[in-house]
C-alpha cells in the first residue's frame, strides 16, 4: 500500500470519508437496496452486467473489541476492502455484525430471512452448513468460482474445498486453515533435574516420573503439588484419549469430538485416567475447569509438574510461560512428546486440524453471487491477505526473509487498525502466506522472542504422527440431530469414569457407554459405518 492510499484508508475510516459508508448500519435498508433487485443477476460493471452500482452484503463477527475511533462496521480494514475492492468494482461492501457468542442462532435468524439475509455468511459448525445447503438454502458456487475465483480455486486447493462439497456439488467455500498442528505437552525441567530424572518418552516413562513427582515432591509443594495438570477441556482429555484409541482408517478417524467412544481403545483411555485419578497424580477438581482458567493458574503458580495444551497457548506475552518464569525463580520448561500409542505401533499418535476452517456459504436468496465470488477471489490476490493480516509494511510489520514480522514497538493506534483482521480474512483461519512450513515461521515471528524457540519444538510436536478427520462428502444426520446431546455425555463419560474406585470402573463404564449409545450413539455408530462402506 502506498503512503498516499494508507492516508486515504486511515481517513476514511476515522470519518472524514463517510459517503461510502452511510450505508452500514446493520440490516437498514435492506429491502430497497440493489441487492433485492433480481433484474441485476449478479452482474457488475466489470463483467458486461448490470452497469448500476450494487451492494454486498458480508457477515462479520463482532465481539465487542472495536477500539476508538473504529466500530465493527467502519475501520481501517473495512475501507481498505471498499478502496481496493468495492470502488473499483462498483461496489459499495456492507458489512453485517453477528455477535460471535450468538453466531448460530442469528444465523438462523438472518438465513430465515429473503431480504435481510447476507450475501456471505459462514459458520464453524459443519452441521449448520450441511443442514442449510439440504434445505436449499445455499448457493452450488462450483461454476462460480471455476469463471470468477481462479484464484481463490488455487488458494485453497482440492483438499480444502472438498469440505465444502455435498453430493458433488460445491455448496460452501472452506476457509484454509494456515496450520493444522494442535496440541503439545510440557513439563517441568527443573523438577526433572533436580530428581535426576530424564524427561520421559512414553507413556509408562510418564507414569513413573509422575509417580516421581508426587512421592518427592521436587517443587516442595505438599498439598498444592500437582504432578500432572489437568481440565475438563479437549486440549488435556483429548490428547490422552488419542494415545490409546485406533483410528478408523490409515490416519484418519471421525472427525466428531462426541465420536471419541465410538473407538476401539476409548475404554483403555479411561481407565489409564482412572489410574492417574485415584492415584492422585492429575488435578483432583479438573471436572470443575472446563474452560482450563484453574489448570492455568496451578500451572502460573508453578504447581504443575506436567500437562498438555493448545500447541500456542503458554507462548503469549505476559501469559503461562511467562508468569511461571515470573513467579517461580528457577523454573524452566521443556516441551516433550510422551504418550504413545500402543495401537499404534508405540507412535505418539494425536489429533490435527483439518485443512479447513469456516464454511463461507451464499444464500440462494443472495443476486450478489458473482460479486460474493469476486469478493473472496481478490483477497486470496496479490498481496491483500497480507495486508489485511499484517497492516501497512513498516508500520506494523517489516519483511524479513519474505515473510511478514510484527514490529515490537508498533504503536497502539497501528496496531489497533488490525483489532478485526482475523474474522476480515474469511478465506484464511490464521496467516496464509505459503506452505504450512512457511505458515508455522510467520506465526512464530508474531510471539516474543525469548518464547520462540520452544514455541517451535511445541509446533514440531503438534506436527509428528498426527491423526486427521474422514471427509464423508455428505451429512451425517446423527452428528446434527443427537452431537449436542452426546458432546455433554462425553464430558461425563469422562468424569464418572475417572472418579470411580478402581474395583467400579468396569460397572461405571459399562452403564454410561449404555447412557450414551442409548442418547443417539446407537444410531450415530450405524450411519458411520454405513458412511465408511460409500465413502
Amino acid at each position: 500500500m502506498t503512503v498516499n492510499a494508507n492516508q486515504k484508508v486511515l481517513k476514511k475510516a476515522l470519518g472524514i470519508g463517510l459517503s461510502a459508508v452511510m450505508g452500514m448500519s446493520l440490516l437498514a435498508g435492506c429491502s430497497s437496496d440493489s441487492n433485492a433487485n433480481p433484474s441485476s443477476n449478479g452482474g457488475t460493471a466489470t463483467d458486461g452486467g448490470s452497469k448500476e452500482r450494487v451492494t454486498l452484503k458480508v457477515e462479520i463477527f463482532d465481539r465487542g473489541n472495536s477500539p476508538e475511533p473504529y466500530t465493527i462496521t467502519n475501520n481501517y480494514l473495512s475501507n481498505l476492502v471498499q478502496e481496493r475492492f468495492g470502488d473499483p468494482n462498483n461496489i459499495d461492501v456492507q458489512y453485517v455484525p453477528v455477535q460471535r457468542s450468538e453466531e448460530v442462532t442469528k444465523l438462523n435468524v438472518l438465513m430465515a430471512s429473503n431480504t435481510d439475509v447476507p450475501d456471505i455468511v459462514f459458520t464453524y459448525d459443519s452441521s449448520v452448513f450441511y443442514r442449510y445447503a439440504q434445505q436449499g438454502g445455499l448457493t452450488d458456487v462450483g461454476a462460480l468460482i471455476d469463471e470468477y475465483g481462479p484464484t481463490l480455486k488455487k488458494f485453497l486447493g482440492d483438499d480444502t474445498l472438498a469440505f465444502g462439497q455435498l453430493d458433488g456439488q460445491q455448496m460452501a467455500i472452506p476457509g484454509k486453515r494456515a496450520i493444522t498442528g494442535r496440541y503439545s505437552s510440557y513439563i517441568r525441567q527443573d523438577w526433572l533435574d533436580k530428581l535426576g530424572l530424564p524427561a520421559p518418552t512414553t507413556t509408562d516413562e510418564l507414569y513413573t516420573t509422575l509417580k516421581a513427582f508426587k512421592e518427592k515432591d521436587p517443587g516442595g509443594l505438599g498439598s498444592k503439588n500437582i504432578p500432572m495438570g489437568m481440565a475438563l477441556a479437549p486440549a488435556q482429555f483429548e490428547t490422552l484419549i488419542y494415545s490409546f484409541l485406533k483410528p478408523i482408517k490409515g490416519d484418519l478417524t471421525y472427525g466428531q469430538r462426541y465420536e471419541l467412544p465410538l473407538h476401539d481403545g476409548f475404554k483403555d483411555a479411561m481407565q489409564f485416567l482412572n489410574k492417574l485419578y485415584n492415584e492422585g497424580l492429575i488435578s483432583q477438581d479438573f471436572s470443575l475447569d472446563e474452560d482450563k482458567t484453574q489448570l492455568a493458574k496451578d500451572v502460573q503458580n508453578g504447581n504443575v509438574g506436567y500437562w498438555s495444551e493448545d500447541v500456542d497457548n503458554i507462548f503469549y506475552n505476559e501469559g503461562t510461560l511467562d508468569n511461571l518464569y515470573k513467579n517461580v525463580q528457577g523454573s524452566t520448561v521443556t516441551a516433550v512428546d510422551v504418550l504413545t500409542n500402543a495401537n499404534e505401533g508405540n507412535k505418539h499418535i494425536k489429533s490435527r486440524y483439518a485443512s479447513n476452517g469456516m464454511y463461507i456459504m451464499i444464500p440462494k436468496s443472495s443476486k450478489r453471487a458473482v460479486e460474493a465470488i469476486k469478493y473472496l477471489d481478490w483477497m486470496a490476490s496479490d498481496n491483500n491477505l497480507i495486508d489485511i493480516y499484517s497492516g501497512v509494511e513498516g508500520e506494523n510489520y517489516d519483511l524479513v526473509d519474505g515473510i511478514p514480522v510484527v514490529k515490537a514497538d508498533v504503536s497502539q493506534e497501528f496496531a489497533d487498525r488490525l483489532f478485526n483482521a482475523g474474522d476480515m480474512a474469511i478465506i484464511s483461519n490464521g496467516k496464509n502466506i505459503g506452505d504450512q512450513a512457511t505458515n508455522e515461521k510467520a506465526w512464530i515471528s508474531g510471539f516474543p522472542e525469548r518464547n520462540q524457540k520452544m514455541l517451535k519444538q511445541s509446533i514440531d510436536i503438534a506436527n509428528t504422527d498426527t491423526v486427521g478427520p474422514i471427509v464423508f462428502g455428505k451429512p451425517i444426520e446423527a452428528e446434527s440431530k443427537y452431537g449436542t446431546t452426546l458432546n455433554d455425555k462425553l464430558a461425563v463419560i469422562i468424569v464418572k469414569t475417572a472418579m470411580a474406585k478402581p474395583e467400579q470402573f468396569d460397572a461405571v463404564y459399562e452403564q454410561e457407554m449404555k447412557d450414551f449409545m442409548s442418547l443417539g450413539g446407537t444410531q450415530l455408530k450405524e450411519e458411520l459405518e454405513a458412511a465408511l462402506k460409500d465413502l
